[in-house]
């Protein structure tokens, strides 16, 4: 998938220069130049560090990368996981976002973005940080959050899937 014009549509209607979103995102020029040209593809972290510069999230910018689609079924042999661990369960510019994220993640980096955020233990178990305050979800557990308050969660178990489902406002 090729992020590259949508990072780029991004990067120009907030009239920014090119060494100034890397500054920001913490990559060189000449890497952001190849993903807005399609010949480099970031990494889901370095994809997240690029979309906090424009002041949006990665998922809006995959989701921009794709065409609409009214009806779609995405099918588990479709959506491969990045090499992140990261698998896109809904496809184009949508305003409900669902990604399956297995293994590792960056605890370091809290959420905060319009719209409602719903997390799902599938397997395995996490720690969900909402507004400050921590909560152990177990296997089949949910957490809900209004998602302008800071979020973040990490896996407490080898093996954990997380289901995370959100929406972004009209």
């Amino acid at each position: 998938m090729n992020v590259g014009p949508g990072v780029r549509r991004r990067r120009r209607a907030l009239e920014l220069t090119l060494a100034e979103v890397a500054r920001r995102a913490g990559v060189s020029v000449p890497f952001l130049s190849q993903v807005e040209n399609g010949r480099s593809r970031p990494s889901m972290s370095s994809l997240q560090r690029i979309a906090d510069a424009l002041d949006t999230t990665a998922v809006e910018i995959l989701a921009a990368a794709q065409e609409p689609r009214p009806v779609d079924v995405v099918r588990a042999a479709d959506g491969a996981a990045t090499a992140d661990g990261t698998r896109p369960l809904v496809r184009g510019p949508q305003r409900l976002h669902a990604l399956e994220f297995t293994g590792d993640h960056d605890w370091d980096r809290e959420y905060r973005h319009r719209g409602d955020e719903l997390l799902y233990v599938a397997d395995g178990a996490a720690e969900v940080e909402a507004d400050g305050v921590r909560y152990r979800l177990e296997r089949g557990d949910t957490l809900y959050c209004a998602a302008e308050l800071p979020h973040r969660w990490r896996p407490l178990e080898p093996g954990t899937r997380v289901l995370v489902v959100g929406t972004t406002a009209p």
